[in-house]
C-alpha cells in the first residue's frame, strides 16, 4: 500500500512539473500586439508622426521593435496611389516610434505599419488613420 501512495505522489509532482514548466515557456500571440496612434491629426507639411506599440493585455508599451514595413497614403480619401516619403525617427521613450513625412495635403492618411516584436513569431501591422489639419 506505501509503493502505491508512493507512486502516486511522485505521478501527482511529474504532473505539477510539467504544468508548470510548461506555462513558463507560452508565448504572447502575436495578434496581443498593436500599434496606436499618439495623436490623431497632424499638421500639413513637414509632420512628425508618433505611435506608440502595445501588449494590450497588460498595456505596456513595446520597445525595440524592429519596423521593416512603412507607408504613408491617402487611402481613407480615396486616392491609395497618393502616398508620400516617411523616414523613421529616433524616440526617447520606451514603445514609442516616430516618423517624419512630407504631408502634402488636408485630409485623411493611412499610416500602414509592419514590425517584428522580439521574442515573438509573425508580425505586427496595422493600418492607422490620421487626419492632416492646415
Amino acid at each position: 500500500m506505501k509503493n502505491y501512495t508512493c507512486a502516486r505522489a511522485l505521478q501527482a509532482a511529474l504532473i505539477g512539473i510539467a504544468v508548470t514548466g510548461s506555462a513558463t515557456f507560452a508565448r504572447a500571440d502575436i495578434k496581443d500586439y498593436e500599434f496606436q496612434l499618439v495623436d490623431k491629426t497632424v499638421k500639413k507639411g513637414d509632420a512628425i508622426i508618433s505611435v506608440r506599440l502595445v501588449h494590450k493585455p497588460d498595456g505596456k508599451p513595446v520597445a525595440n521593435a524592429v519596423i521593416f514595413a512603412k507607408r504613408l497614403d491617402m487611402a481613407p480619401d480615396g486616392m491609395e496611389e497618393m502616398k508620400t516619403k516617411i523616414d523613421a525617427m529616433p524616440s526617447t521613450e520606451p514603445g514609442i516610434y516616430k516618423f517624419k513625412a512630407a504631408v502634402t495635403m488636408e485630409g485623411g492618411w493611412q499610416l500602414s505599419l509592419g514590425a517584428k516584436v522580439q521574442g515573438e513569431t509573425g508580425t505586427v501591422e496595422n493600418k492607422l488613420v490620421l487626419k492632416a489639419t492646415p
